[in-house]
């Protein structure tokens, strides 16, 4: 299962195609973020991640905080489930064999405190 590390890997060095190749055409991002004591969630599409790769470019990090720890939480029929731990965030990602090659179907990030 190669994809989360595409997924990463892309946003940090700013390359969309590899993006958009990890992403189910179904992708969805739900951002969970905290503001003022208060709980916020934000959407994106997949569509809405890969222009924003490709407009941002590389991201501008330090290389020990370009740090991806990816777990394989379960495998089955076809689908999987991963936790992906960065410096900043931690996603929890749907995955799908979608024609013979794993796909990223949806995400839920939120930042580490």
């Amino acid at each position: 299962m190669a994809h989360p590390p595409d997924y990463i890997e892309s946003y940090y060095t700013g390359d969309a195609s590899r993006m958009e190749k990890s992403l189910h055409p179904h992708y969805l991002k739900h951002t969970i973020s905290r503001s003022d004591g208060k709980v916020q969630m934000s959407e994106w599409t997949g569509l809405q991640m890969v222009q924003e790769v490709r407009s941002h470019g590389p991201v501008n990090l330090p290389a020990s905080e370009k740090r991806e720890d990816i777990t394989v939480l379960d495998v089955a029929n076809g689908m999987a489930s991963a936790k992906l731990v960065t410096a900043h965030w931690v996603d929890y990602l749907t995955l799908s064999k979608w024609n013979g090659e794993w796909k990223i179907v949806s995400v839920v990030l939120t930042e580490t405190d």
